[in-house]
């Protein structure tokens, strides 16, 4: 992936989930005193539902909301959390999510702190959402290891944190088996990050389609993006990235795409960066690679196809954006995601 990425290859030691095994990845949710219940509900929405559409014999995920007390005041009083399974629920989770609070210059409970560090002592994924970081951070995790938080949030964070390496312009953070994201909406693009690495880009899609939300935003976009009001006309890049996407095969070029918008590559550029976040070369390369990954999913083993009908143009092109953007060589990817997994093997 592009250098300056927030997302390197995957180096978690906890086993990727098999979207063919009966056992589903056991994924807990720390509820805190305060918590935000819209991060709670990210993760209980990505993680939580079955997904018949997916047409696969057990669910992917498995979710336990747990809390310290038997009763949690949410985020400004708007409800009280009762029922959920006790804290150390956390025991049996291969993935531990911890929500955002606004209180983030209150010391966490001992015991939550505790929890998430030996959740992290035994090798489990651990996600921070929003200002979950700040928990993730006190906890002793993120020492020397590049976080995101939110923006609103990021003097402080680093006034209590010195020792972590903030990056407060980006969407999320890849550290291997410590992720974080910046804020409430950027923690459905880490969400779906999540569901992408561990079951590849098909099942992703078709997870971010019921949630009508963007299949996949890389995490070193920006946390915000200034959206003007058009003065006259309707300057949204919709109609133009809907035909690009029907063209990925085709040689197309920056200035192909400035050429349909009847603008300038510098007006062009400008957009990209107001609407988007990424720029219009990054968002093409992502798109062919989101494709050249559908394609291995669904069967394709010649590498030369696959990259010819995304755009990429050779092989060799091919296993690079694959690594860079997933940390899989092009076998490793249809070993892992594929179609009949375990058959003949892509060079």
């Amino acid at each position: 992936m592009p250098q300056g990425s927030s997302q390197p290859a995957p180096r978690s030691p906890v086993p990727a989930p098999d979207r063919r095994s009966p056992v589903p990845h056991r994924v807990a949710v720390i509820v805190d005193e305060g918590t935000n219940p819209f991060e709670v509900g990210v993760a209980t929405e990505l993680f939580g539902l079955p997904r018949p559409e997916l047409g696969l014999p057990a669910p992917l995920y498995e979710v336990t909301l747990c809390t310290p007390t038997r009763e949690v005041r949410m985020n400004h009083g708007f409800f009280t959390l009762t029922g959920a399974a006790p804290l150390d629920a956390v025991d049996d989770a291969d993935t531990l999510v911890v929500p955002g609070r606004p209180d983030n210059v209150v010391p966490r409970r001992p015991d939550v702190l505790d929890a998430i560090r030996r959740t992290h002592a035994r090798g489990a994924r651990v996600l921070g959402l929003c200002t979950g970081s700040f928990a993730l951070a006190e906890a002793g995790l993120l020492d020397g290891r590049r976080a995101t938080t939110h923006w609103m949030w990021a003097d402080t964070f680093r006034r209590l944190h010195p020792r972590v390496r903030l990056e407060p312009d980006v969407l999320y953070v890849d550290e291997g088996e410590i992720l974080t994201a910046a804020g409430s909406a950027a923690a459905l693009d880490l969400g779906l990050y999540v569901v992408r690495r561990d079951h590849g880009a098909e099942v992703a899609g078709a997870v971010s389609r019921r949630l009508v939300f963007a299949a996949h935003r890389d995490g070193g976009q920006r946390q915000f993006v200034e959206r003007p009001l058009p003065d006259v006309r309707d300057e949204s890049l919709g109609p133009l990235l809907a035909w690009a996407q029907e063209r990925l095969a085709e040689p197309l070029t920056v200035a192909d795409l400035a050429t349909r918008a009847a603008v300038s590559p510098a007006t062009l550029h400008r957009r990209f960066r107001t609407q988007l976040g990424t720029t219009p070369l990054a968002w093409l390369t992502g798109e062919r690679v989101a494709l050249a990954c559908r394609l291995i999913e669904r069967g394709e083993r010649r590498l030369d196809v696959v990259a010819a009908r995304c755009g990429l143009g050779t092989a060799a092109n091919l296993r690079t954006r694959l690594r860079r953007e997933t940390g899989l060589s092009p076998s490793a990817y249809r070993r892992r995601f594929g179609a009949g997994a375990g058959e003949a093997v892509m060079s």
